[in-house]
């Protein structure tokens, strides 16, 4: 007991006095976590809008098979980036390999699901009464839509924060694409593993506090849009037709 105490001691002053491994490590997560949301955000939630004020066959299907990608294993995820990136891949000419574009990229691909499944869900949260107000009022389809996206985003902004939340805790497509380089490619999940495996307790609880401190803080944040989400409804919440 003693001895995990003395290690909790230690990976408290490794963070108070800003060890360089540390601060290296969490910047970097930092960094591609929030281009990865950025990214992801910027790419699914145009296109899950689209899906959802568009009809055509089999809309269903599809919206339930993104919402099955929700618990497809990162390491798949990690494996088919792979195929495509590795040198032999079809996109082995953009020397992805091994850098923090390629974690990018991965990453991105592993929070799609849940962006665009949540944005989806958000939009159906809000009444359809509120489009058809708007038309009626005289507004043009465009305005009709940007009143239902502004109805829906706190649910919107909450997508994005699981999307982030997903993203920074990630561990199998950050060790397969980025290869876990120190200084280069190593991010929180992926130096706890190694660290921990290496012996070194202190440093791998000072990033263990670390990360838990970050998803504690993107947690509440959720906990607060959520709050004001469910005095509007809930993101699933009732809809008139």
């Amino acid at each position: 007991m003693n001895e995990i105490l003395a290690c909790l001691v230690r990976a408290i002053e490794l963070i108070v006095t800003l060890n360089p491994e540390v601060l290296g490590v969490t910047s970097l997560t930092l960094t591609i976590s929030i281009f990865t949301t950025f990214l992801g955000a910027l790419i699914n939630l145009p296109l899950g809008g689209l899906i959802y004020f568009r009809s055509f066959r089999g809309k269903g299907l599809f919206i339930h098979l993104i919402r099955t990608l929700y618990s497809i294993p990162t390491v798949v995820v990690g494996l088919l980036i792979f195929l495509l990136i590795s040198r032999s891949g079809p996109l082995g000419f953009l020397g992805l390999m091994f850098t923090p574009g390629g974690m990018i990229l991965g990453q991105t691909v592993l929070v799609t699901p849940i962006l665009m499944s949540l944005t989806i869900s958000a939009l159906e949260g809000v009444s359809r009464q509120v489009r058809e107000t708007a038309i009626s009022l005289g507004a043009n389809e465009y305005q009709a839509i940007m009143t239902v996206v502004k109805e829906a985003r706190q649910a919107i902004l909450a997508a994005v924060l699981l999307g982030f939340g997903r993203a920074i805790s990630e561990v199998g497509v950050a060790m397969m694409i980025g290869g876990n380089i120190r200084g280069y490619t190593r991010v929180l999940t992926t130096a706890i593993a190694l660290n921990t495996s290496m012996g070194d307790i202190e440093l791998s609880l000072a990033l263990g506090i670390i990360l838990i401190s970050l998803s504690l803080i993107v947690n509440l944040l959720l906990g607060l849009l959520l709050v004001g989400i469910k005095g509007q409804g809930g993101i699933m919440g009732p809809k008139v037709r």
